[in-house]
């Protein structure tokens, strides 16, 4: 792992842009949305296909800047570098390298993917398919000279590639690669990970295997979870789930973490949830 920047604080905001955000609901409308209810962060969602323009991403850039809303970046939900056809995977690895090309033009500081699904290779090898095609990605974004962390993010389902121990392993094997914590995701993969000593255990487990700079600069994904056997059902609204959202945060703070806190709450209740985050964690 190799992070050139760190932040000052804990930052909050949201995935997307916010619900109430004016009709037009573009990104620099979210960016005004963001800064007008006193958040501090988007995450810009190239979910369904990295389809921003240049221009935009430059309007989204300058917007950013002037209302001092600092940026992250999602990418499309269709990548699997795990996958038995090697034109999807050829396909998977020009999405995150779209995402990393336009998120690094609107000004993101990071990106993050689901990297894979085990399928029928298991878990060891989906591993070192992910490993190999990761590395090329960052062989390639070396040559573009494009600067910026790139994560691979914790999944909520037991079928996806994406545990505790393989962010940290292949951010640990990769120069350049970070982790993205969901800790929704890892409560609903584990059914564990919502108590104040759970929760605390994975920021040192996380510093231990990447130094200190991991929780200076950390990208994280909260939301409410619903989940059963095989992890992550949906996302929910904070209130409504089981995971200790104040415990993660006494954590945060009593760890010093620094970074961005991305919400991922459901569409209707994301802006609140963020503001509840922020607050709640102002308030410790």
């Amino acid at each position: 792992m190799n992070m050139d920047r760190t932040t000052r604080s804990l930052l909050f905001g949201t995935g997307g842009i916010p619900k109430r955000t004016p009709p037009l609901r573009s990104t620099v409308d979210g960016i005004g949305r963001i800064a007008e209810v006193g958040l501090e962060c988007m995450e810009v969602e190239f979910v369904q296909g990295v389809k921003m323009s240049p221009a935009t991403a430059s309007q989204v850039r300058e917007a950013a800047q002037k209302a001092g809303v600092r940026l992250t970046a999602h990418g499309p939900y269709a990548i699997n570098l795990n996958s038995a056809d090697p034109v999807k995977v050829q396909e998977s690895k020009e999405r995150i390298l779209q995402t990393a090309r336009r998120g690094k033009e609107c000004g993101a500081e990071s990106i993050v993917f689901h990297a894979g699904f085990y399928g029928d290779a298991g878990p060891k090898e989906a591993h070192r398919m992910i490993k190999v095609a990761l590395a090329e990605i960052m062989e390639e974004l070396r040559k573009e000279k494009l600067s910026l962390s790139v994560r691979t993010e914790l999944t909520g389902k037991v079928t996806d590639y994406g545990s505790l121990e393989e962010v940290l392993r292949i951010a640990s094997e990769i120069p350049g690669v970070a982790p993205c914590l969901d800790f929704a995701h890892l409560h609903a993969r584990t059914g564990r990970f919502n108590t104040y000593a759970e929760l605390t255990s994975v920021l040192d487990i996380v510093e231990t295997e990447l130094g200190r700079v991991a929780l200076d600069s950390l990208h994280a994904h909260v939301s409410g979870i619903e989940y059963a056997k095989h992890g992550e059902k949906k996302h929910l609204p904070l209130q409504e789930s089981d995971f200790h959202y104040v415990e993660l945060l006494r954590a945060f703070k009593d760890r010093s973490v620094k970074g961005f806190i991305i919400c991922e709450s459901p569409d209707e209740v994301k802006e609140d949830d963020a503001l509840l985050l922020q607050r709640s964690f102002q308030s410790l």
